[in-house]
C-alpha cells in the first residue's frame, strides 16, 4: 500500500492546481475520491484512490517535466486539422505533456512544454502579468509614431492593450514585450498602425529565454531557469 497524501498535495502533483486552488474545487464540491464528493483534510492512497475533477479522472504526476521548444512556421499550437501538423507530432518526450499558450501558425519561438497544470494556470492567468517578448519584423518600415501608439496601448478586441515595451533594432525591426494572452495581439497591433508582419518570433517567456535553439529542437529546463521561474511566480 502507498504511503496516503493529502488531497490538496496529490493534485498539485498531478500538475492540475496549486494546493491553495486545490482547496478551492474541494470547497466547491468540484472533486470526488471513489466517486463521492471530497473533503478539506481528506487524504488519498494514490495506487488505489481514484481521483475526479468534474469527472475527468486526475492521473497522478509522478515527476513534472518542464521543456522549451523553438516552434518552426507552419506548425499548430492548438487544435490541428487534416494535413497539418501539430505541435505534439514534431517532439518526442516520454512524459505527456501539453503547451503552454498559444502561438499561430506562421508565428516562430517560445513553447513550454510540461505536465505542470500549476505552471500553466500562473502563466495564463491575465491577473498576473507576465511578460512575453517577440521580435517582429515588417513589410516596409514602420514610423516612430508608430512606435510609440503601440507603446501607449491599442484599442483591439473590445479594450485596449496595455502598455508595452517597443524598442526599434532596424527600420522595419522592432522588439516588443507584452504581459497580455490576447489573440493575434501583435499582428493585429501592427495592422492597427498599418503595417503589416513579415516574421513573428517570441524570444522570452518571463526568464525563459529562447537563446540559440534551433527552429525544431528542444530541450529540457535547466535547474537555474526553473529556480528562477518558480520564485518568481512563487510556486517552488
Amino acid at each position: 500500500m502507498a504511503e496516503l497524501m493529502r488531497l490538496q498535495k496529490y493534485l498539485s502533483r498531478a500538475g492540475i492546481c496549486s494546493r491553495r486552488k486545490a482547496e478551492e474545487y474541494i470547497e466547491k464540491g468540484f472533486i470526488k475520491i471513489n466517486w463521492e464528493t471530497a473533503t478539506i483534510g481528506q487524504s488519498v492512497d494514490p495506487d488505489k484512490d481514484k481521483v475526479e475533477l468534474l469527472d475527468d479522472v486526475v492521473e497522478d504526476a509522478k515527476k513534472l517535466v518542464y521543456y522549451k521548444l523553438n516552434k518552426p512556421r507552419g506548425i499548430v499550437t492548438t487544435c490541428v486539422s487534416k494535413g497539418e501538423t501539430g505541435i505534439m507530432d514534431i517532439v518526442d518526450i516520454p512524459t505527456r505533456v501539453f503547451p503552454i499558450g498559444r502561438l499561430d501558425k506562421e508565428t516562430t519561438g517560445l513553447i513550454i512544454l510540461t505536465n505542470d497544470g500549476r505552471l500553466a494556470n500562473y502563466l495564463m492567468h491575465p491577473r498576473y502579468n507576465h511578460e512575453k517578448e517577440y521580435i517582429v519584423e515588417t513589410f516596409g518600415p514602420i514610423e516612430d509614431k508608430n512606435i510609440q501608439i503601440m507603446r501607449d496601448g491599442i484599442f483591439i478586441l473590445g479594450s485596449y492593450t496595455k502598455e508595452a515595451k517597443v524598442e526599434r533594432l532596424s527600420s522595419g525591426k522592432f522588439s516588443i514585450t507584452i504581459s497580455e494572452w490576447k489573440n493575434r495581439q501583435i499582428r493585429r497591433m501592427v495592422e492597427h498602425v498599418w503595417g503589416t508582419v513579415k516574421k513573428l518570433k517570441r524570444i522570452r517567456i518571463e526568464n525563459i529565454q529562447l537563446w540559440d535553439l534551433e527552429p525544431g529542437d528542444y530541450q529540457e529546463l535547466s535547474k537555474r531557469e526553473k529556480d528562477a521561474l518558480f520564485t518568481k511566480l512563487w510556486i517552488k
